[in-house]
């Protein structure tokens, strides 16, 4: 497994996880590369446990079974690990904003190795269809995407903006295109300018949007975007951030940015029902996963890649 100890990430070997009670234990078959991975291993992010093994886009074919779960069944193990289930945030639904939640490769090792553990209440069906690969990335970069969408409160056959496009922007446009949206993208990347028309995208550009927006989601971690962003919604757009970690933002200007109640949204985490209805929606609408494998021993240049763009879609590690 490869643990975290500051920047590179080092290949250790240790032994197997051995599962509680109530938990699976499953052989990794792919782990997707997230950005909060690489907000966890730059330091971005508090740390929550000395030396966590990264990772929390896992799939892996159950070895020790609990709860539903069949040995042998191929399993997702995503971001949420651990929740009360009491608080009054849990009661209402909104189990997300748990103050007790606890995470996969943050609080707990993650897919980052050969062998993972989950709690069986935590773990996920999967869509079938897809390759393990193309698996990966729907259980953090697609999940968070689509709630990312229901954040963004976009109106039937409205126009939806998205700022960056990496692998959740590029799950997120097409969950958008299948609902009836008119989608912009804003991106530096020409490949991915490439992939977001491909995919459907009305138009896609390194520049603001064409037309007036009626909701955006910025996926890019870079808070200099957020008054751009805001400037192009139309009167009574939304602007949802999607990102765990997103640096500065500059000053706003009410009457540019604000008035005519726009507005802007953070996400944190997803709930379980989110990751339900999303895998549900990938049952149902075959997306096209954009994947870039890379072996295990080579994380540390998947994270390179990945802090400097150079990966179009999802980056996903391999046994």
């Amino acid at each position: 497994m490869l643990s975290w100890q500051t920047t590179p990430l080092r290949l250790v070997d240790v032994p197997a996880p051995s599962p509680a009670p109530g938990e699976l234990l499953v052989r990794v078959l792919a782990c997707g590369v997230c950005r909060t991975d690489l907000h966890v291993v730059d330091g971005d992010l508090p740390v929550h446990r000395p030396s966590v093994v990264p990772g929390h886009q896992v799939v892996g074919e159950v070895v020790v079974a609990a709860g539903d779960f069949r040995v042998g069944e191929r399993v997702g193990i995503a971001w949420l690990r651990h929740t009360c289930g009491d608080c009054r945030f849990c009661s209402r639904g909104d189990e997300n904003l748990c103050p007790s939640s606890l995470y996969t490769g943050w609080d707990a090792d993650g897919g980052y190795a050969s062998y993972a553990v989950v709690p069986a209440a935590y773990a996920l069906r999967l869509p079938t269809g897809y390759s393990s690969e193309s698996l990966a990335p729907l259980l953090c970069a697609g999940i968070i995407g689509y709630r990312a969408l229901k954040r963004a409160e976009v109106p039937d056959g409205g126009r939806l903006g998205i700022y960056g496009f990496g692998g959740s922007a590029h799950l997120a446009a097409q969950v958008a295109v299948a609902r009836g949206y008119e989608v912009h993208v804003v991106t530096r990347s020409s490949d991915a300018r490439d992939l977001a028309l491909s995919l459907g995208a009305a138009s896609a550009s390194s520049e603001a949007p064409p037309v007036p927006l009626d909701s955006a989601v910025l996926f890019a971690p870079v808070g200099t975007l957020v008054p751009p962003a805001l400037e192009a919604l139309d009167r009574g757009g939304t602007l949802a951030i999607a990102g765990i970690h997103l640096s500065d933002v500059p000053a706003l200007n009410y009457e540019r940015h604000l008035f005519q109640e726009r507005q802007v949204r953070s996400v944190t985490a997803n709930t379980r029902a989110d990751a339900a209805e999303f895998l549900s929606f990938c049952e149902s609408h075959r997306l096209e996963v954009a994947v870039q494998p890379y072996p295990l021993a080579s994380a540390n240049l998947a994270l390179s890649d990945l802090r400097a763009g150079r990966v179009t879609g999802a980056a996903v590690l391999v046994p």
